[in-house]
């Protein structure tokens, strides 16, 4: 098969399919979802490509875009690699701040922006920045606020109308080379300042190679839901994938609208986080938490036939008894079926989940739905994934089996080490960092793990989340908060310890699931702070951390927790834009919470 450079690769699918819709948004005026064809897209690319060249665009340079899921976002993107210049994609939640850092660390003069959050942010930076110079707004309902740099897409489109800067992006596409820098993508920053990755072509026709060789059965038949942002790496080498198999791209605009979607879209595949599906799992239980003894035996029935089947069986390509598939046809046409099609997934076909840990219960429960979840791994270093679950003998407690052309090596401290095509090349503007990431070639992951069988890998740790106590021990907190960020009591924990002489924890609550103890309890309460301390609502807490740390050693185990009213939120800097949790910045907005854990003497466990 072939693999075309991204200079040209959407006008040789607009030769080839062109009336074929690739991507979908939802035009709310209209109250539906409206397709692309390519051959629409290419129209839109080369115009935007010409009013690049318009506005003083030139082959390398860096162009931002800062943006919620648009289709204006992946016209954008492949006008710069038309033009060979590079897309530096920013989270659409970005400060002031965060953009001006990396409009100064990559001389950013073009950016484009979606709405107004994103627009006053840029425009706070355009007041002083000594390199942008133009803002692009997608939304036209924008408010300019009379700024005379900045202006709406479809007047930076008509720049481009004109054919006198045809020969110049033509020029630019026939010089493209594989080794040119295609996008720079920077870090969240959970241990220091962002990073900007890069990503040249060569890495991303190697992920679609990779990605094409073993995800055999993804074809144009199928629908993907962009859920995650663009700007992260998963999401975006999924949506290229998907572009290359001619996959119906369906852009979901807001993460609150993802369930309004799912329903309407009904879709095959979505690349999404473990969190999601730990809210799912949530309302699933809460739902089976209203059923009566009968029915909630049924599912406890429903599900062991659906483990049986689906990981003893089909997992291993092991010959299924006749028995167990008639059990399993009654267990999906009772529960399964219903289930799913109440969420909106009865035609899922792969469900690829990274980013974070993955609780290997979660998986074992989805999977025995017949619900498709494909773990893996990867990082924006390495153009997303390393390894995943292949279709069959995939290997649970693992993040699944080596791609094609990946290799991996356990290096000092069990650290995963990666070598491989679609590996970065650099930090941007950080000569000290990227000789930092690299031994012999090989890229450092900051993650501890075991290869089994030399292909199945796990990650046991994040080797920089790793802190020790004060009587000496070794504490992953990661894999405390995956364990207990399961439960459905608990949305969101941070688990504390470094330097101390026992582990405590600082817990968001789900305030729904307290409310309903709350009322089956007969608990009265004027404000959420006095039901979060009630003695009832802390003794089931502490008996649920109990529960859920029972195969932990005792050093690992929490000691004292406290329950807050308010998650941790971006806003606040303790969550990255892609929710991992900044540990330095929670301790220090906690630091008198934190404190108050460790008044009170609790004797250390040696």
């Amino acid at each position: 098969m072939e693999f075309i450079h991204f200079s040209k690769f959407v006008f040789a699918k607009a030769r080839k399919r062109g009336n074929h819709r690739i991507l979908f948004y939802r035009d709310n005026s209209l109250a539906k979802w409206v397709g692309i064809t390519w051959s629409e897209l290419a129209e839109k690319v080369q115009t935007t490509a010409r009013a690049m060249v318009q506005v003083g665009v030139k082959e390398h340079d860096n162009i931002a875009i800062c943006s919620q899921n648009k289709p204006h976002c992946v016209i954008v993107d492949f006008a710069n690699f038309a033009n060979r210049a590079v897309s530096v994609p920013m989270y659409a939640t970005a400060s002031a701040p965060q953009i001006e850092y990396i409009v100064n660390d990559a001389k950013i003069a073009l950016i484009f922006v979606g709405e107004q959050q994103q627009y006053d942010s840029a425009l706070e930076v355009l007041a002083t920045s000594n390199y942008l110079k133009h803002i692009v707004v997608f939304d036209s309902s924008v408010d300019l606020k009379g700024e005379k740099r900045a202006m709406y897409f479809e007047d930076f489109l008509a720049l481009g109308a004109d054919m006198k800067h045809d020969k110049e992006v033509e020029k630019r596409k026939k010089a493209a080379k594989e080794e040119d820098l295609a996008v720079i993508m920077y870090t969240s920053g959970t241990t220091g300042e962002p990073k900007g990755v890069m990503l040249p072509h060569t890495a991303l026709l190697e992920g679609m190679r990779i990605h094409t060789e073993r995800l055999v059965t993804v074809n144009r038949h199928d629908k993907s839901i962009a859920f995650l942002p663009m700007s992260h790496i998963f999401e975006r080498a999924w949506v290229y994938f998907c572009m290359h198999k001619d996959v119906k791209i369906y852009l979901n605009l807001r993460p609150i609208e993802v369930q309004q979607t799912i329903k309407e879209v009904r879709p095959t595949l979505m690349c999404s986080v473990p969190r999601f599906w730990e809210k799912v799992a949530a309302g699933v239980q809460e739902k089976i938490e209203t059923f009566t003894p009968f029915k909630k035996a049924l599912v406890t029935w429903a599900v062991a036939v659906g483990t049986t089947y689906n990981l003893h069986y089909l997992r291993i390509n092991k010959p299924v008894p006749l028995g167990l598939r008639f059990r399993y046809m009654v267990a999906d046409k009772l529960i399964f079926s219903t289930l799913k099609k109440t969420i909106g997934i009865e035609n899922g076909r792969m469900f690829p989940v990274a980013g974070a840990a993955l609780d290997d219960k979660l998986a074992v429960f989805f999977r025995s739905l017949g619900i498709p979840i494909t773990y893996g791994y990867g990082l924006t270093e390495t153009t997303a994934t390393v390894c995943c679950y292949d279709y069959s003998d995939y290997r649970v407690g693992t993040m699944g089996s080596l791609m094609p052309g990946v290799q991996v090596k356990i290096g000092d401290d069990n650290e995963i080490l990666v070598k491989g095509k679609t590996v970065t090349s650099g930090y941007y503007n950080k000569p000290e960092a990227t000789a930092a990431a690299f031994v012999d070639g090989w890229f450092r992951t900051g993650d501890a793990g075991k290869l089994l069988d030399g292909k199945h890998l796990m990650m046991t740790d994040r080797i920089k989340d790793l802190f020790k106590t004060s009587n000496g021990k070794y504490i992953a907190p990661q894999q405390i908060e995956t364990k207990l960020g399961a439960d459905r009591y608990i949305d969101q924990i941070a688990v504390i310890g470094n330097n101390r002489n026992y582990v405590t924890a600082i817990i968001a609550p789900n305030l729904d699931a307290v409310k309903a103890l709350a009322e089956q309890h007969q608990i009265t309460y004027e404000r959420m702070e006095d039901l979060l301390e009630n003695p009832i609502v802390l003794k089931f807490y502490e008996e649920r951390i109990a529960e859920g740390q029972a195969e932990m050693a005792s050093f690992e185990k929490i000691k004292r927790f406290r329950l807050i009213k308010k998650g941790f939120s971006m806003e606040a800097g303790e969550l990255t834009s892609t929710l991992k949790l900044r540990r330095a910045v929670i301790q220090q907005n906690y630091k008198s919470l934190i404190d108050e854990m460790y008044d009170t003497v609790v004797a250390p466990v040696l």
